[in-house]
C-alpha cells in the first residue's frame, strides 16, 4: 500500500459500511445487549475540529469491542438541532433555521462517515424533526397532567388529585406545590368552585405549571436564558447584557424530584467530580424558618437557617434585593442608597453572585428587627446581593461568629460580632477554624451543649415558642421551560379565558409556523407572535360546534427539553404511535456506557436524570436512572501561535500622533518585551497554518493581516521592513527568522488553533487519526495537540501493514505453526488490549500494539495464526486497515463482526524472572533465570557471571543467600 492508497482503501471500506447498513442491529436478539452512546452533538456551521471526535472515537472503539465480544451493540448517532446559534445566524441573514441546520448536520454526517465510526445511521433524527418533537410535546403534556405525591414518593396523574380534592379536600394529602403557603380546604369549597377557579389552583400542583418567577432576561437576544448561559452577568453566548426581571414563564417541577435525584447518585458508575456537582447543585440543607418581627408595623421576616443553634448571634440580618419586602423596610432617609444598590445589582446572575466571595456590598434600610428569643436586641436590617431570592426565603440571620461571609460582610461595614462557639475567637478567617465543633457560650438554655445537639434542641425551642419550625430547603429552583425563541419546539397550549389548556394528543405536532422574521415583535413579544394565523380553530377538534380560534402559546421549549429523553427514542425511532415501544426500552434499558462532557452535569445529565424518573414514575420504562456508566473525556487543546506587538506612539511633522508597528520575533532577550511609557504590548494570534516549526511566514502572515504591511519585524539577527532583512552588523551570521511563541489553550476559531480533522486524514488517514487521538493519553485528561506525534503513528500502522507483505508489495500470510515466543507475544497483547478497553484506558493499548508489532517484526512472523488475531485486537482502533487485511485473509463479512480472541494463560506466564545480585548490601548486577531454575543452580550461574566477578575481584563471598525470584546477596 502506497502513502496515498489509504485514500481510496478508506472511502471504499465506508461506502460498502454504508450500503450494506454493516451496523444496523435489531432490537431483538439472542446476545446480550450493549448501549454505548455520545453525548447529542449540536452541529456548528463551522463542523468538527481534531478535539471533537475524541470522544466519539472512544464510544466507537469500546462500541466495535462489544461486538467482537459477542454483544449486541446499540450505536447511534443524531444531532440536538434547536438552539440559539441556528437562530441568531437566522437573525442576521433571514435564511431559515432549518436550512442551516441541515446544512450543518450534512457536515458533521459527512465528516463522522470519514472517521469510520461505526453508527447505526438508521435510527439518525434531529430534534427539530416534527416527527421528533411531537413526542417531546407529548411528554410536556403528561407533565401538565401530573402533579407529586409526596407521600408516595412518585407522580400521579392529575384526576386523581381532583379526585381527592372532590371527596376530602386536601385532607391526608402531601402534594408537591409551587409555594408551601397553599392554603388547606374541604371538599365543600372545592366543589363549590368553579371550573376556572379550579384550573387557577390546580397549576400550584401540576409538574409542568406557569408561575411568576425571576428569570435572567437578555434584551439583546431577546430571551430568557438558564443560569448556565449567564456568565458575569452577559449572554455566554453574544456577550450580551443581562438583567433579572419577573415574568410569566412555564416550568417543570424538578424541585420534587430533588431528593430521588440525590439518592440515585450513589448507585451510579459516574465520576465522584460530576456526582458532586450534582449534590451541591441540588443543595439539601436541613435547618429552621424563624420569624423575625421588625419595627415597621410589625412586618415580619421569615429567615432561613441552616444554624438555629447560632440564634444568640445573630448581629444583622440581610435580604435579597429581589425581596419583596425591600420596598416596605426601607425607610425615607435610605431610600435614594437602597434603590441605587438594588438598580447597581440586579443583573448579576446567581452564580456570579455565589462565587464571587471576595465582593462585599450592601445597603441598610434604615429598619430593625428584634431578636424572638429575648425581645430587646434591636437587629439592623439590611439589603445584600450574597443573598439570593431563590434560596430559602431569600432573607438570612447573619452570625458574624460562625460564617465567613457574615463575617466579611459585618468587618466590612464595621459591625459587633457575639461569639457563641467556646474556643472560637472574633476572627473567623484564621485558617482552621471549624464552625461546627465545639461547644456553645452566650447561648441562654442553649449553653454547654455540643453543635449538634444545640441545632435540635434549638429547633425545639423555636417550635415551641411559636416563632418558627424546622425545615429542610433544595438550592435547586424549578426549572424555567419558556424560552422566547423562535427555533425551538413548540409547547402545545392553547389559552381559553385566560388559563391554559393542552392540545388534544391528536393535534400534535404542532408545527411551527412561517414568520416573516425570527426576532422578538416590535412590542417585546416571542417571534412566534409574528404568525398571523398562531391560534387553536376548535372546528377541527368538535365536529359539529361553532368556531372559535384561541391563541396558541408564543414561548417555545429549551434547548434541554429535547435531549433530555433523546436516548430512549434511539431504541425505536421510526415509532409512530409513541415515543417509544416498552419492549424497545425492556430491552435496550439503561445506557450502558455515556460519554461526553463534565460541563453538562447540572444541565442536561440533571435533567435527563429528571425526565426519566417522571417516565418511570409513569410506567413507561422499567429504570429510573438513564445512564449507568458517565465518562468524561478530556479535551484536546489547540496550540496557539503567539506574535508579540509593540505599538509605540509617535508624533509626525504635522504633529499628529501616529502608531509605528513593531513585532518582536520570541526568542529576543526578555528586556525587549518590558513596557515603558510610549510602549504598549499587544499580542497578537499567528494562524497555525503560517507557522513552521516556530517560524513565522512573514508574506503570508501581512498578507492575512495587510494592516501591519509596513511593520518592522524584529528578529534575534535585525530587522525585516517590506520584506527585506537588514541584519545587526555587530552579530556574526545574524539570523533573519521571527519567531513565534507557543501557548496551550482551548482550541476556538478566533484563537487560529483549530485543526480541521479533513486535513489530517487527507495527509494520514482516518485510522491514523483514531489511533493518534487515543495515543495522546488518558482519555480523561485534556491535552495539547501536536502535529510532530502523528507521524510516529502513521509509521506504526505502515509498520503493522508489512507484516503481511513481502518486499515487493505481496500478500503473504503464512499457514504454518508459530513459534512459542509469537504465541507469547500475541497472548500477552491479547490479555493486555482487552483489559484496558474494559477499563477505558485506550492510550496504554496502543503502547501494547506499538511493541507487538516490532516484537513480530523482530521475529519475522507473517504467520495466519498469529497476525489473524492481532488484525481482529486493532480493528476497533484502525477499522479501514483492518477491514482490508480481512478481505486479504479470505473472509467476505465485515471484521466487525469476528470473534475477539481468547488469551491463553499457558502463554501469558512469564518463563524467566530478573534477579538483583547484591554485593556487601548494594546492587550491582541484575541476572535473569528459568522459572525452574533452583537456588544452587542460581549460585553457581550466579559466581560464574563475568559481571559478578569483575565486582568481586578474585574474592570469596563468606556468605551467599539466595531467595529464587527475588534477590541474590553476597556478603564479603
Amino acid at each position: 500500500m502506497s502513502d496515498h492508497s489509504f485514500r481510496e482503501i478508506e472511502k471504499k471500506i465506508q461506502q460498502r459500511w454504508l450500503k450494506e447498513q454493516t451496523f444496523r442491529v435489531d432490537n431483538h436478539s439472542d446476545k446480550p445487549k450493549y448501549y454505548v452512546l455520545d453525548m447529542f452533538p449540536y452541529p456548528s456551521g463551522a463542523g468538527l475540529h481534531v478535539g471533537h471526535p475524541l470522544g466519539y472515537i472512544a464510544s466507537d472503539i469500546v462500541a466495535r469491542f462489544k461486538r467482537l465480544k459477542g454483544f449486541n451493540v446499540l450505536h447511534p448517532m443524531g444531532f440536538d438541532a434547536f438552539g440559539l446559534p441556528a437562530e441568531q445566524y437566522a437573525i442576521q441573514t433571514g435564511q431559515h433555521p432549518a436550512v442551516t441546520t441541515e446544512d450543518n448536520t450534512a457536515r458533521y454526517r459527512e465528516q463522522m462517515q470519514a472517521l469510520g465510526f461505526s453508527f447505526d445511521w438508521s435510527r439518525e433524527f434531529k430534534t427539530s424533526q416534527p416527527d421528533y418533537y411531537r413526542w417531546t410535546q407529548w411528554i410536556f403534556q403528561r407533565f401538565f397532567e401530573y402533579w407529586y405525591d409526596k407521600a408516595l414518593d412518585k407522580a400521579r396523574p392529575i384526576s386523581e388529585l381532583v379526585s381527592a380534592f372532590e371527596q376530602n379536600g386536601t385532607a391526608g394529602l402531601n402534594p408537591a406545590v409551587f409555594d408551601e403557603n397553599v392554603i388547606e380546604f374541604k371538599a365543600d369549597f372545592w366543589n363549590s368552585l368553579s371550573e376556572s377557579e379550579k384550573q387557577r389552583r390546580l397549576m400550584y400542583y401540576r409538574l409542568a405549571f406557569l408561575a411568576h418567577v425571576t428569570v435572567n432576561w437578555c434584551p439583546g437576544l431577546g430571551t430568557v436564558l438558564a443560569n448556565d448561559e449567564v456568565k458575569d452577568g452577559v449572554s455566554e453566548r453574544g456577550g450580551f447584557p443581562v438583567e433579572r426581571k419577573q415574568m410569566n414563564q412555564w416550568c417543570l417541577r424538578i424541585t420534587a424530584y430533588a431528593d430521588r435525584l440525590l439518592e440515585g447518585l450513589d448507585a451510579l458508575d459516574w465520576s465522584d467530580a460530576v456526582k458532586e456537582m450534582q449534590r451541591n447543585w441540588i443543595g439539601k440543607s436541613r435547618g429552621a424558618s424563624i420569624i423575625f418581627l421588625t419595627e415597621v408595623n410589625n412586618v415580619a421576616i421569615e429567615v432561613f437557617t441552616t444554624r438555629p443553634d447560632t440564634i444568640y448571634g445573630v448581629t444583622f440580618i440581610c435580604i435579597a434585593p429581589e425581596h419583596r419586602l425591600v420596598q416596605y423596610l426601607t425607610t425615607e432617609d435610605h431610600l435614594e442608597e437602597v434603590t441605587s444598590y438594588v438598580e447597581s445589582v440586579k443583573n448579576r446572575s446567581e452564580r456570579d453572585r455565589m462565587s464571587e466571595v471576595k465582593r462585599i456590598s450592601g445597603a441598610f434600610t434604615g429598619s430593625w428587627a428584634i431578636n424572638p428569643l429575648d425581645d430587646k436586641h434591636r437587629i439592623p436590617i439590611w439589603v445584600a446581593d450574597y443573598v439570593l431570592a431563590g434560596y430559602g426565603t431569600g432573607a438570612v440571620m447573619a452570625v458574624p461568629s460562625s460564617d465567613i461571609r457574615d463575617y466579611a460582610f459585618a468587618k466590612h461595614f464595621g459591625m459587633r460580632i457575639t461569639t457563641v462557639l467556646e474556643g472560637s475567637n472574633t476572627d473567623i478567617s484564621v485558617e482552621g477554624f471549624d464552625p461546627k465543633a465545639g461547644t456553645m457560650i452566650n447561648s441562654g438554655d442553649l449553653n454547654g451543649l455540643t453543635v449538634p445537639k444545640a441545632i435540635d434542641a434549638a429547633i425545639t425551642i423555636i417550635e415551641t415558642e411559636g416563632f418558627g419550625k424546622g425545615r429542610i430547603i433544595y438550592r435547586l429552583r424549578d426549572a424555567l421551560f419558556s424560552r422566547q425563541r423562535y427555533w425551538g419546539e413548540p409547547i402545545p397550549i392553547y389559552y381559553k379565558d385566560n388559563l391554559p389548556h393542552l392540545l388534544p394528543d391528536s393535534e400534535l405536532p404542532l408545527i411551527l409556523p412561517e414568520i416573516d422574521a425570527y426576532k422578538p415583535t416590535e412590542t417585546g413579544e416571542p417571534p412566534l407572535a409574528r404568525a398571523l394565523d398562531w391560534f387553536y380553530n376548535t372546528e377541527t377538534a368538535v365536529a359539529g360546534g361553532t368556531t372559535d380560534n384561541f391563541p396558541l402559546e408564543t414561548n417555545t421549549m429549551p434547548g434541554w427539553a429535547g435531549s433530555s429523553w433523546y436516548f430512549l427514542r434511539y431504541m425505536d425511532p421510526a415509532n409512530a404511535d409513541a415515543p417509544f415501544s416498552a419492549e424497545a426500552a425492556k430491552y435496550w434499558n439503561q445506557v450502558d456506557l455515556y460519554l461526553g462532557g463534565s460541563e453538562h452535569a447540572t444541565g442536561h445529565l440533571l435533567y435527563a436524570r429528571f425526565w426519566t424518573m417522571f417516565l418511570y414514575d409513569m410506567g413507561l420504562l422499567n429504570f429510573s436512572e438513564p445512564f449507568k456508566r458517565l465518562v468524561n473525556q478530556g479535551m484536546i487543546q489547540g496550540v496557539s501561535e503567539k506574535t508579540t506587538l509593540r505599538l509605540r506612539k509617535m508624533v509626525n511633522i504635522d504633529n499628529l500622533e501616529v502608531n509605528k508597528f513593531q513585532f518582536l520575533s520570541a526568542d529576543l532577550p526578555a528586556s525587549e518585551f518590558e513596557h515603558s511609557d510610549n510602549v504598549t504590548l499587544i499580542d497578537v494570534s499567528a494562524d497555525i497554518t503560517m507557522v513552521k516549526d516556530g517560524e513565522l511566514d512573514l508574506e503570508a502572515f501581512v498578507a492575512w493581516r495587510p494592516e501591519y504591511a509596513d511593520a518592522v519585524f524584529i528578529t534575534a539577527g535585525g530587522f525585516i521592513k517590506n520584506g527585506v532583512f537588514s541584519p545587526d552588523p555587530g552579530k556574526e551570521n545574524p539570523s533573519s527568522k521571527f519567531l513565534t511563541r507557543q501557548e496551550v489553550e482551548k482550541m476556538s476559531k478566533s484563537k487560529y488553533n483549530v485543526v480541521n480533522p479533513d486535513d489530517v486524514i487527507a495527509d494520514y488517514s482516518a485510522d491514523t487519526l483514531r489511533v493518534y487521538e487515543m495515543f495522546l493519553g488518558p482519555l480523561e485528561q485534556s491535552k495539547p495537540w501536536s502535529t510532530h506525534g502523528i507521524e510516529g503513528t502513521w509509521k506504526f500502522l505502515r509498520k503493522y501493514r508489512r507484516l503481511f507483505f513481502d518486499d515487493k508489495d505481496n500478500f503473504k500470510v503464512s499457514e504454518a505453526e508459530p513459534t512459542a515466543d509469537e504465541l507469547r507475544v500475541l497472548h500477552k497483547a491479547i490479555r493486555k488490549v482487552e483489559d484496558d478497553i474494559e477499563r477505558l484506558s485506550l492510550n496504554t493499548a496502543v503502547s501494547t500494539f506499538m511493541i507487538c508489532v516490532n516484537e513480530l517484526q523482530s521475529l519475522r512472523c507473517n504467520k495466519r495464526a498469529v497476525l489473524e488475531p492481532l488484525t481482529i485486537l486493532l480493528s476497533p482502533y484502525a477499522p479501514h486497515l483492518t477491514e482490508e487485511i480481512w478481505a486479504l485473509l479470505g473472509y467476505s463479512d465485515s471484521i466487525a463482526f469476528a470473534q475477539w480472541p481468547v488469551w491463553n494463560e499457558e502463554f501469558v506466564k512469564d518463563n524467566t524472572f530478573e534477579c538483583p545480585v547484591s554485593i556487601n548490601g548494594k546492587v550491582r548486577v541484575k541476572l535473569t533465570f528459568p522459572l525452574n531454575t533452583t537456588a544452587a543452580q542460581i549460585e553457581t550461574e550466579t559466581l560464574a557471571n563475568d559481571a559478578v566477578q569483575k565486582f568481586l575481584e578474585g574474592r570469596t563471598p563468606k556468605k551467599i543467600v539466595v531467595v529464587p525470584n527475588r534477590i541474590i546477596n553476597l556478603v564479603m
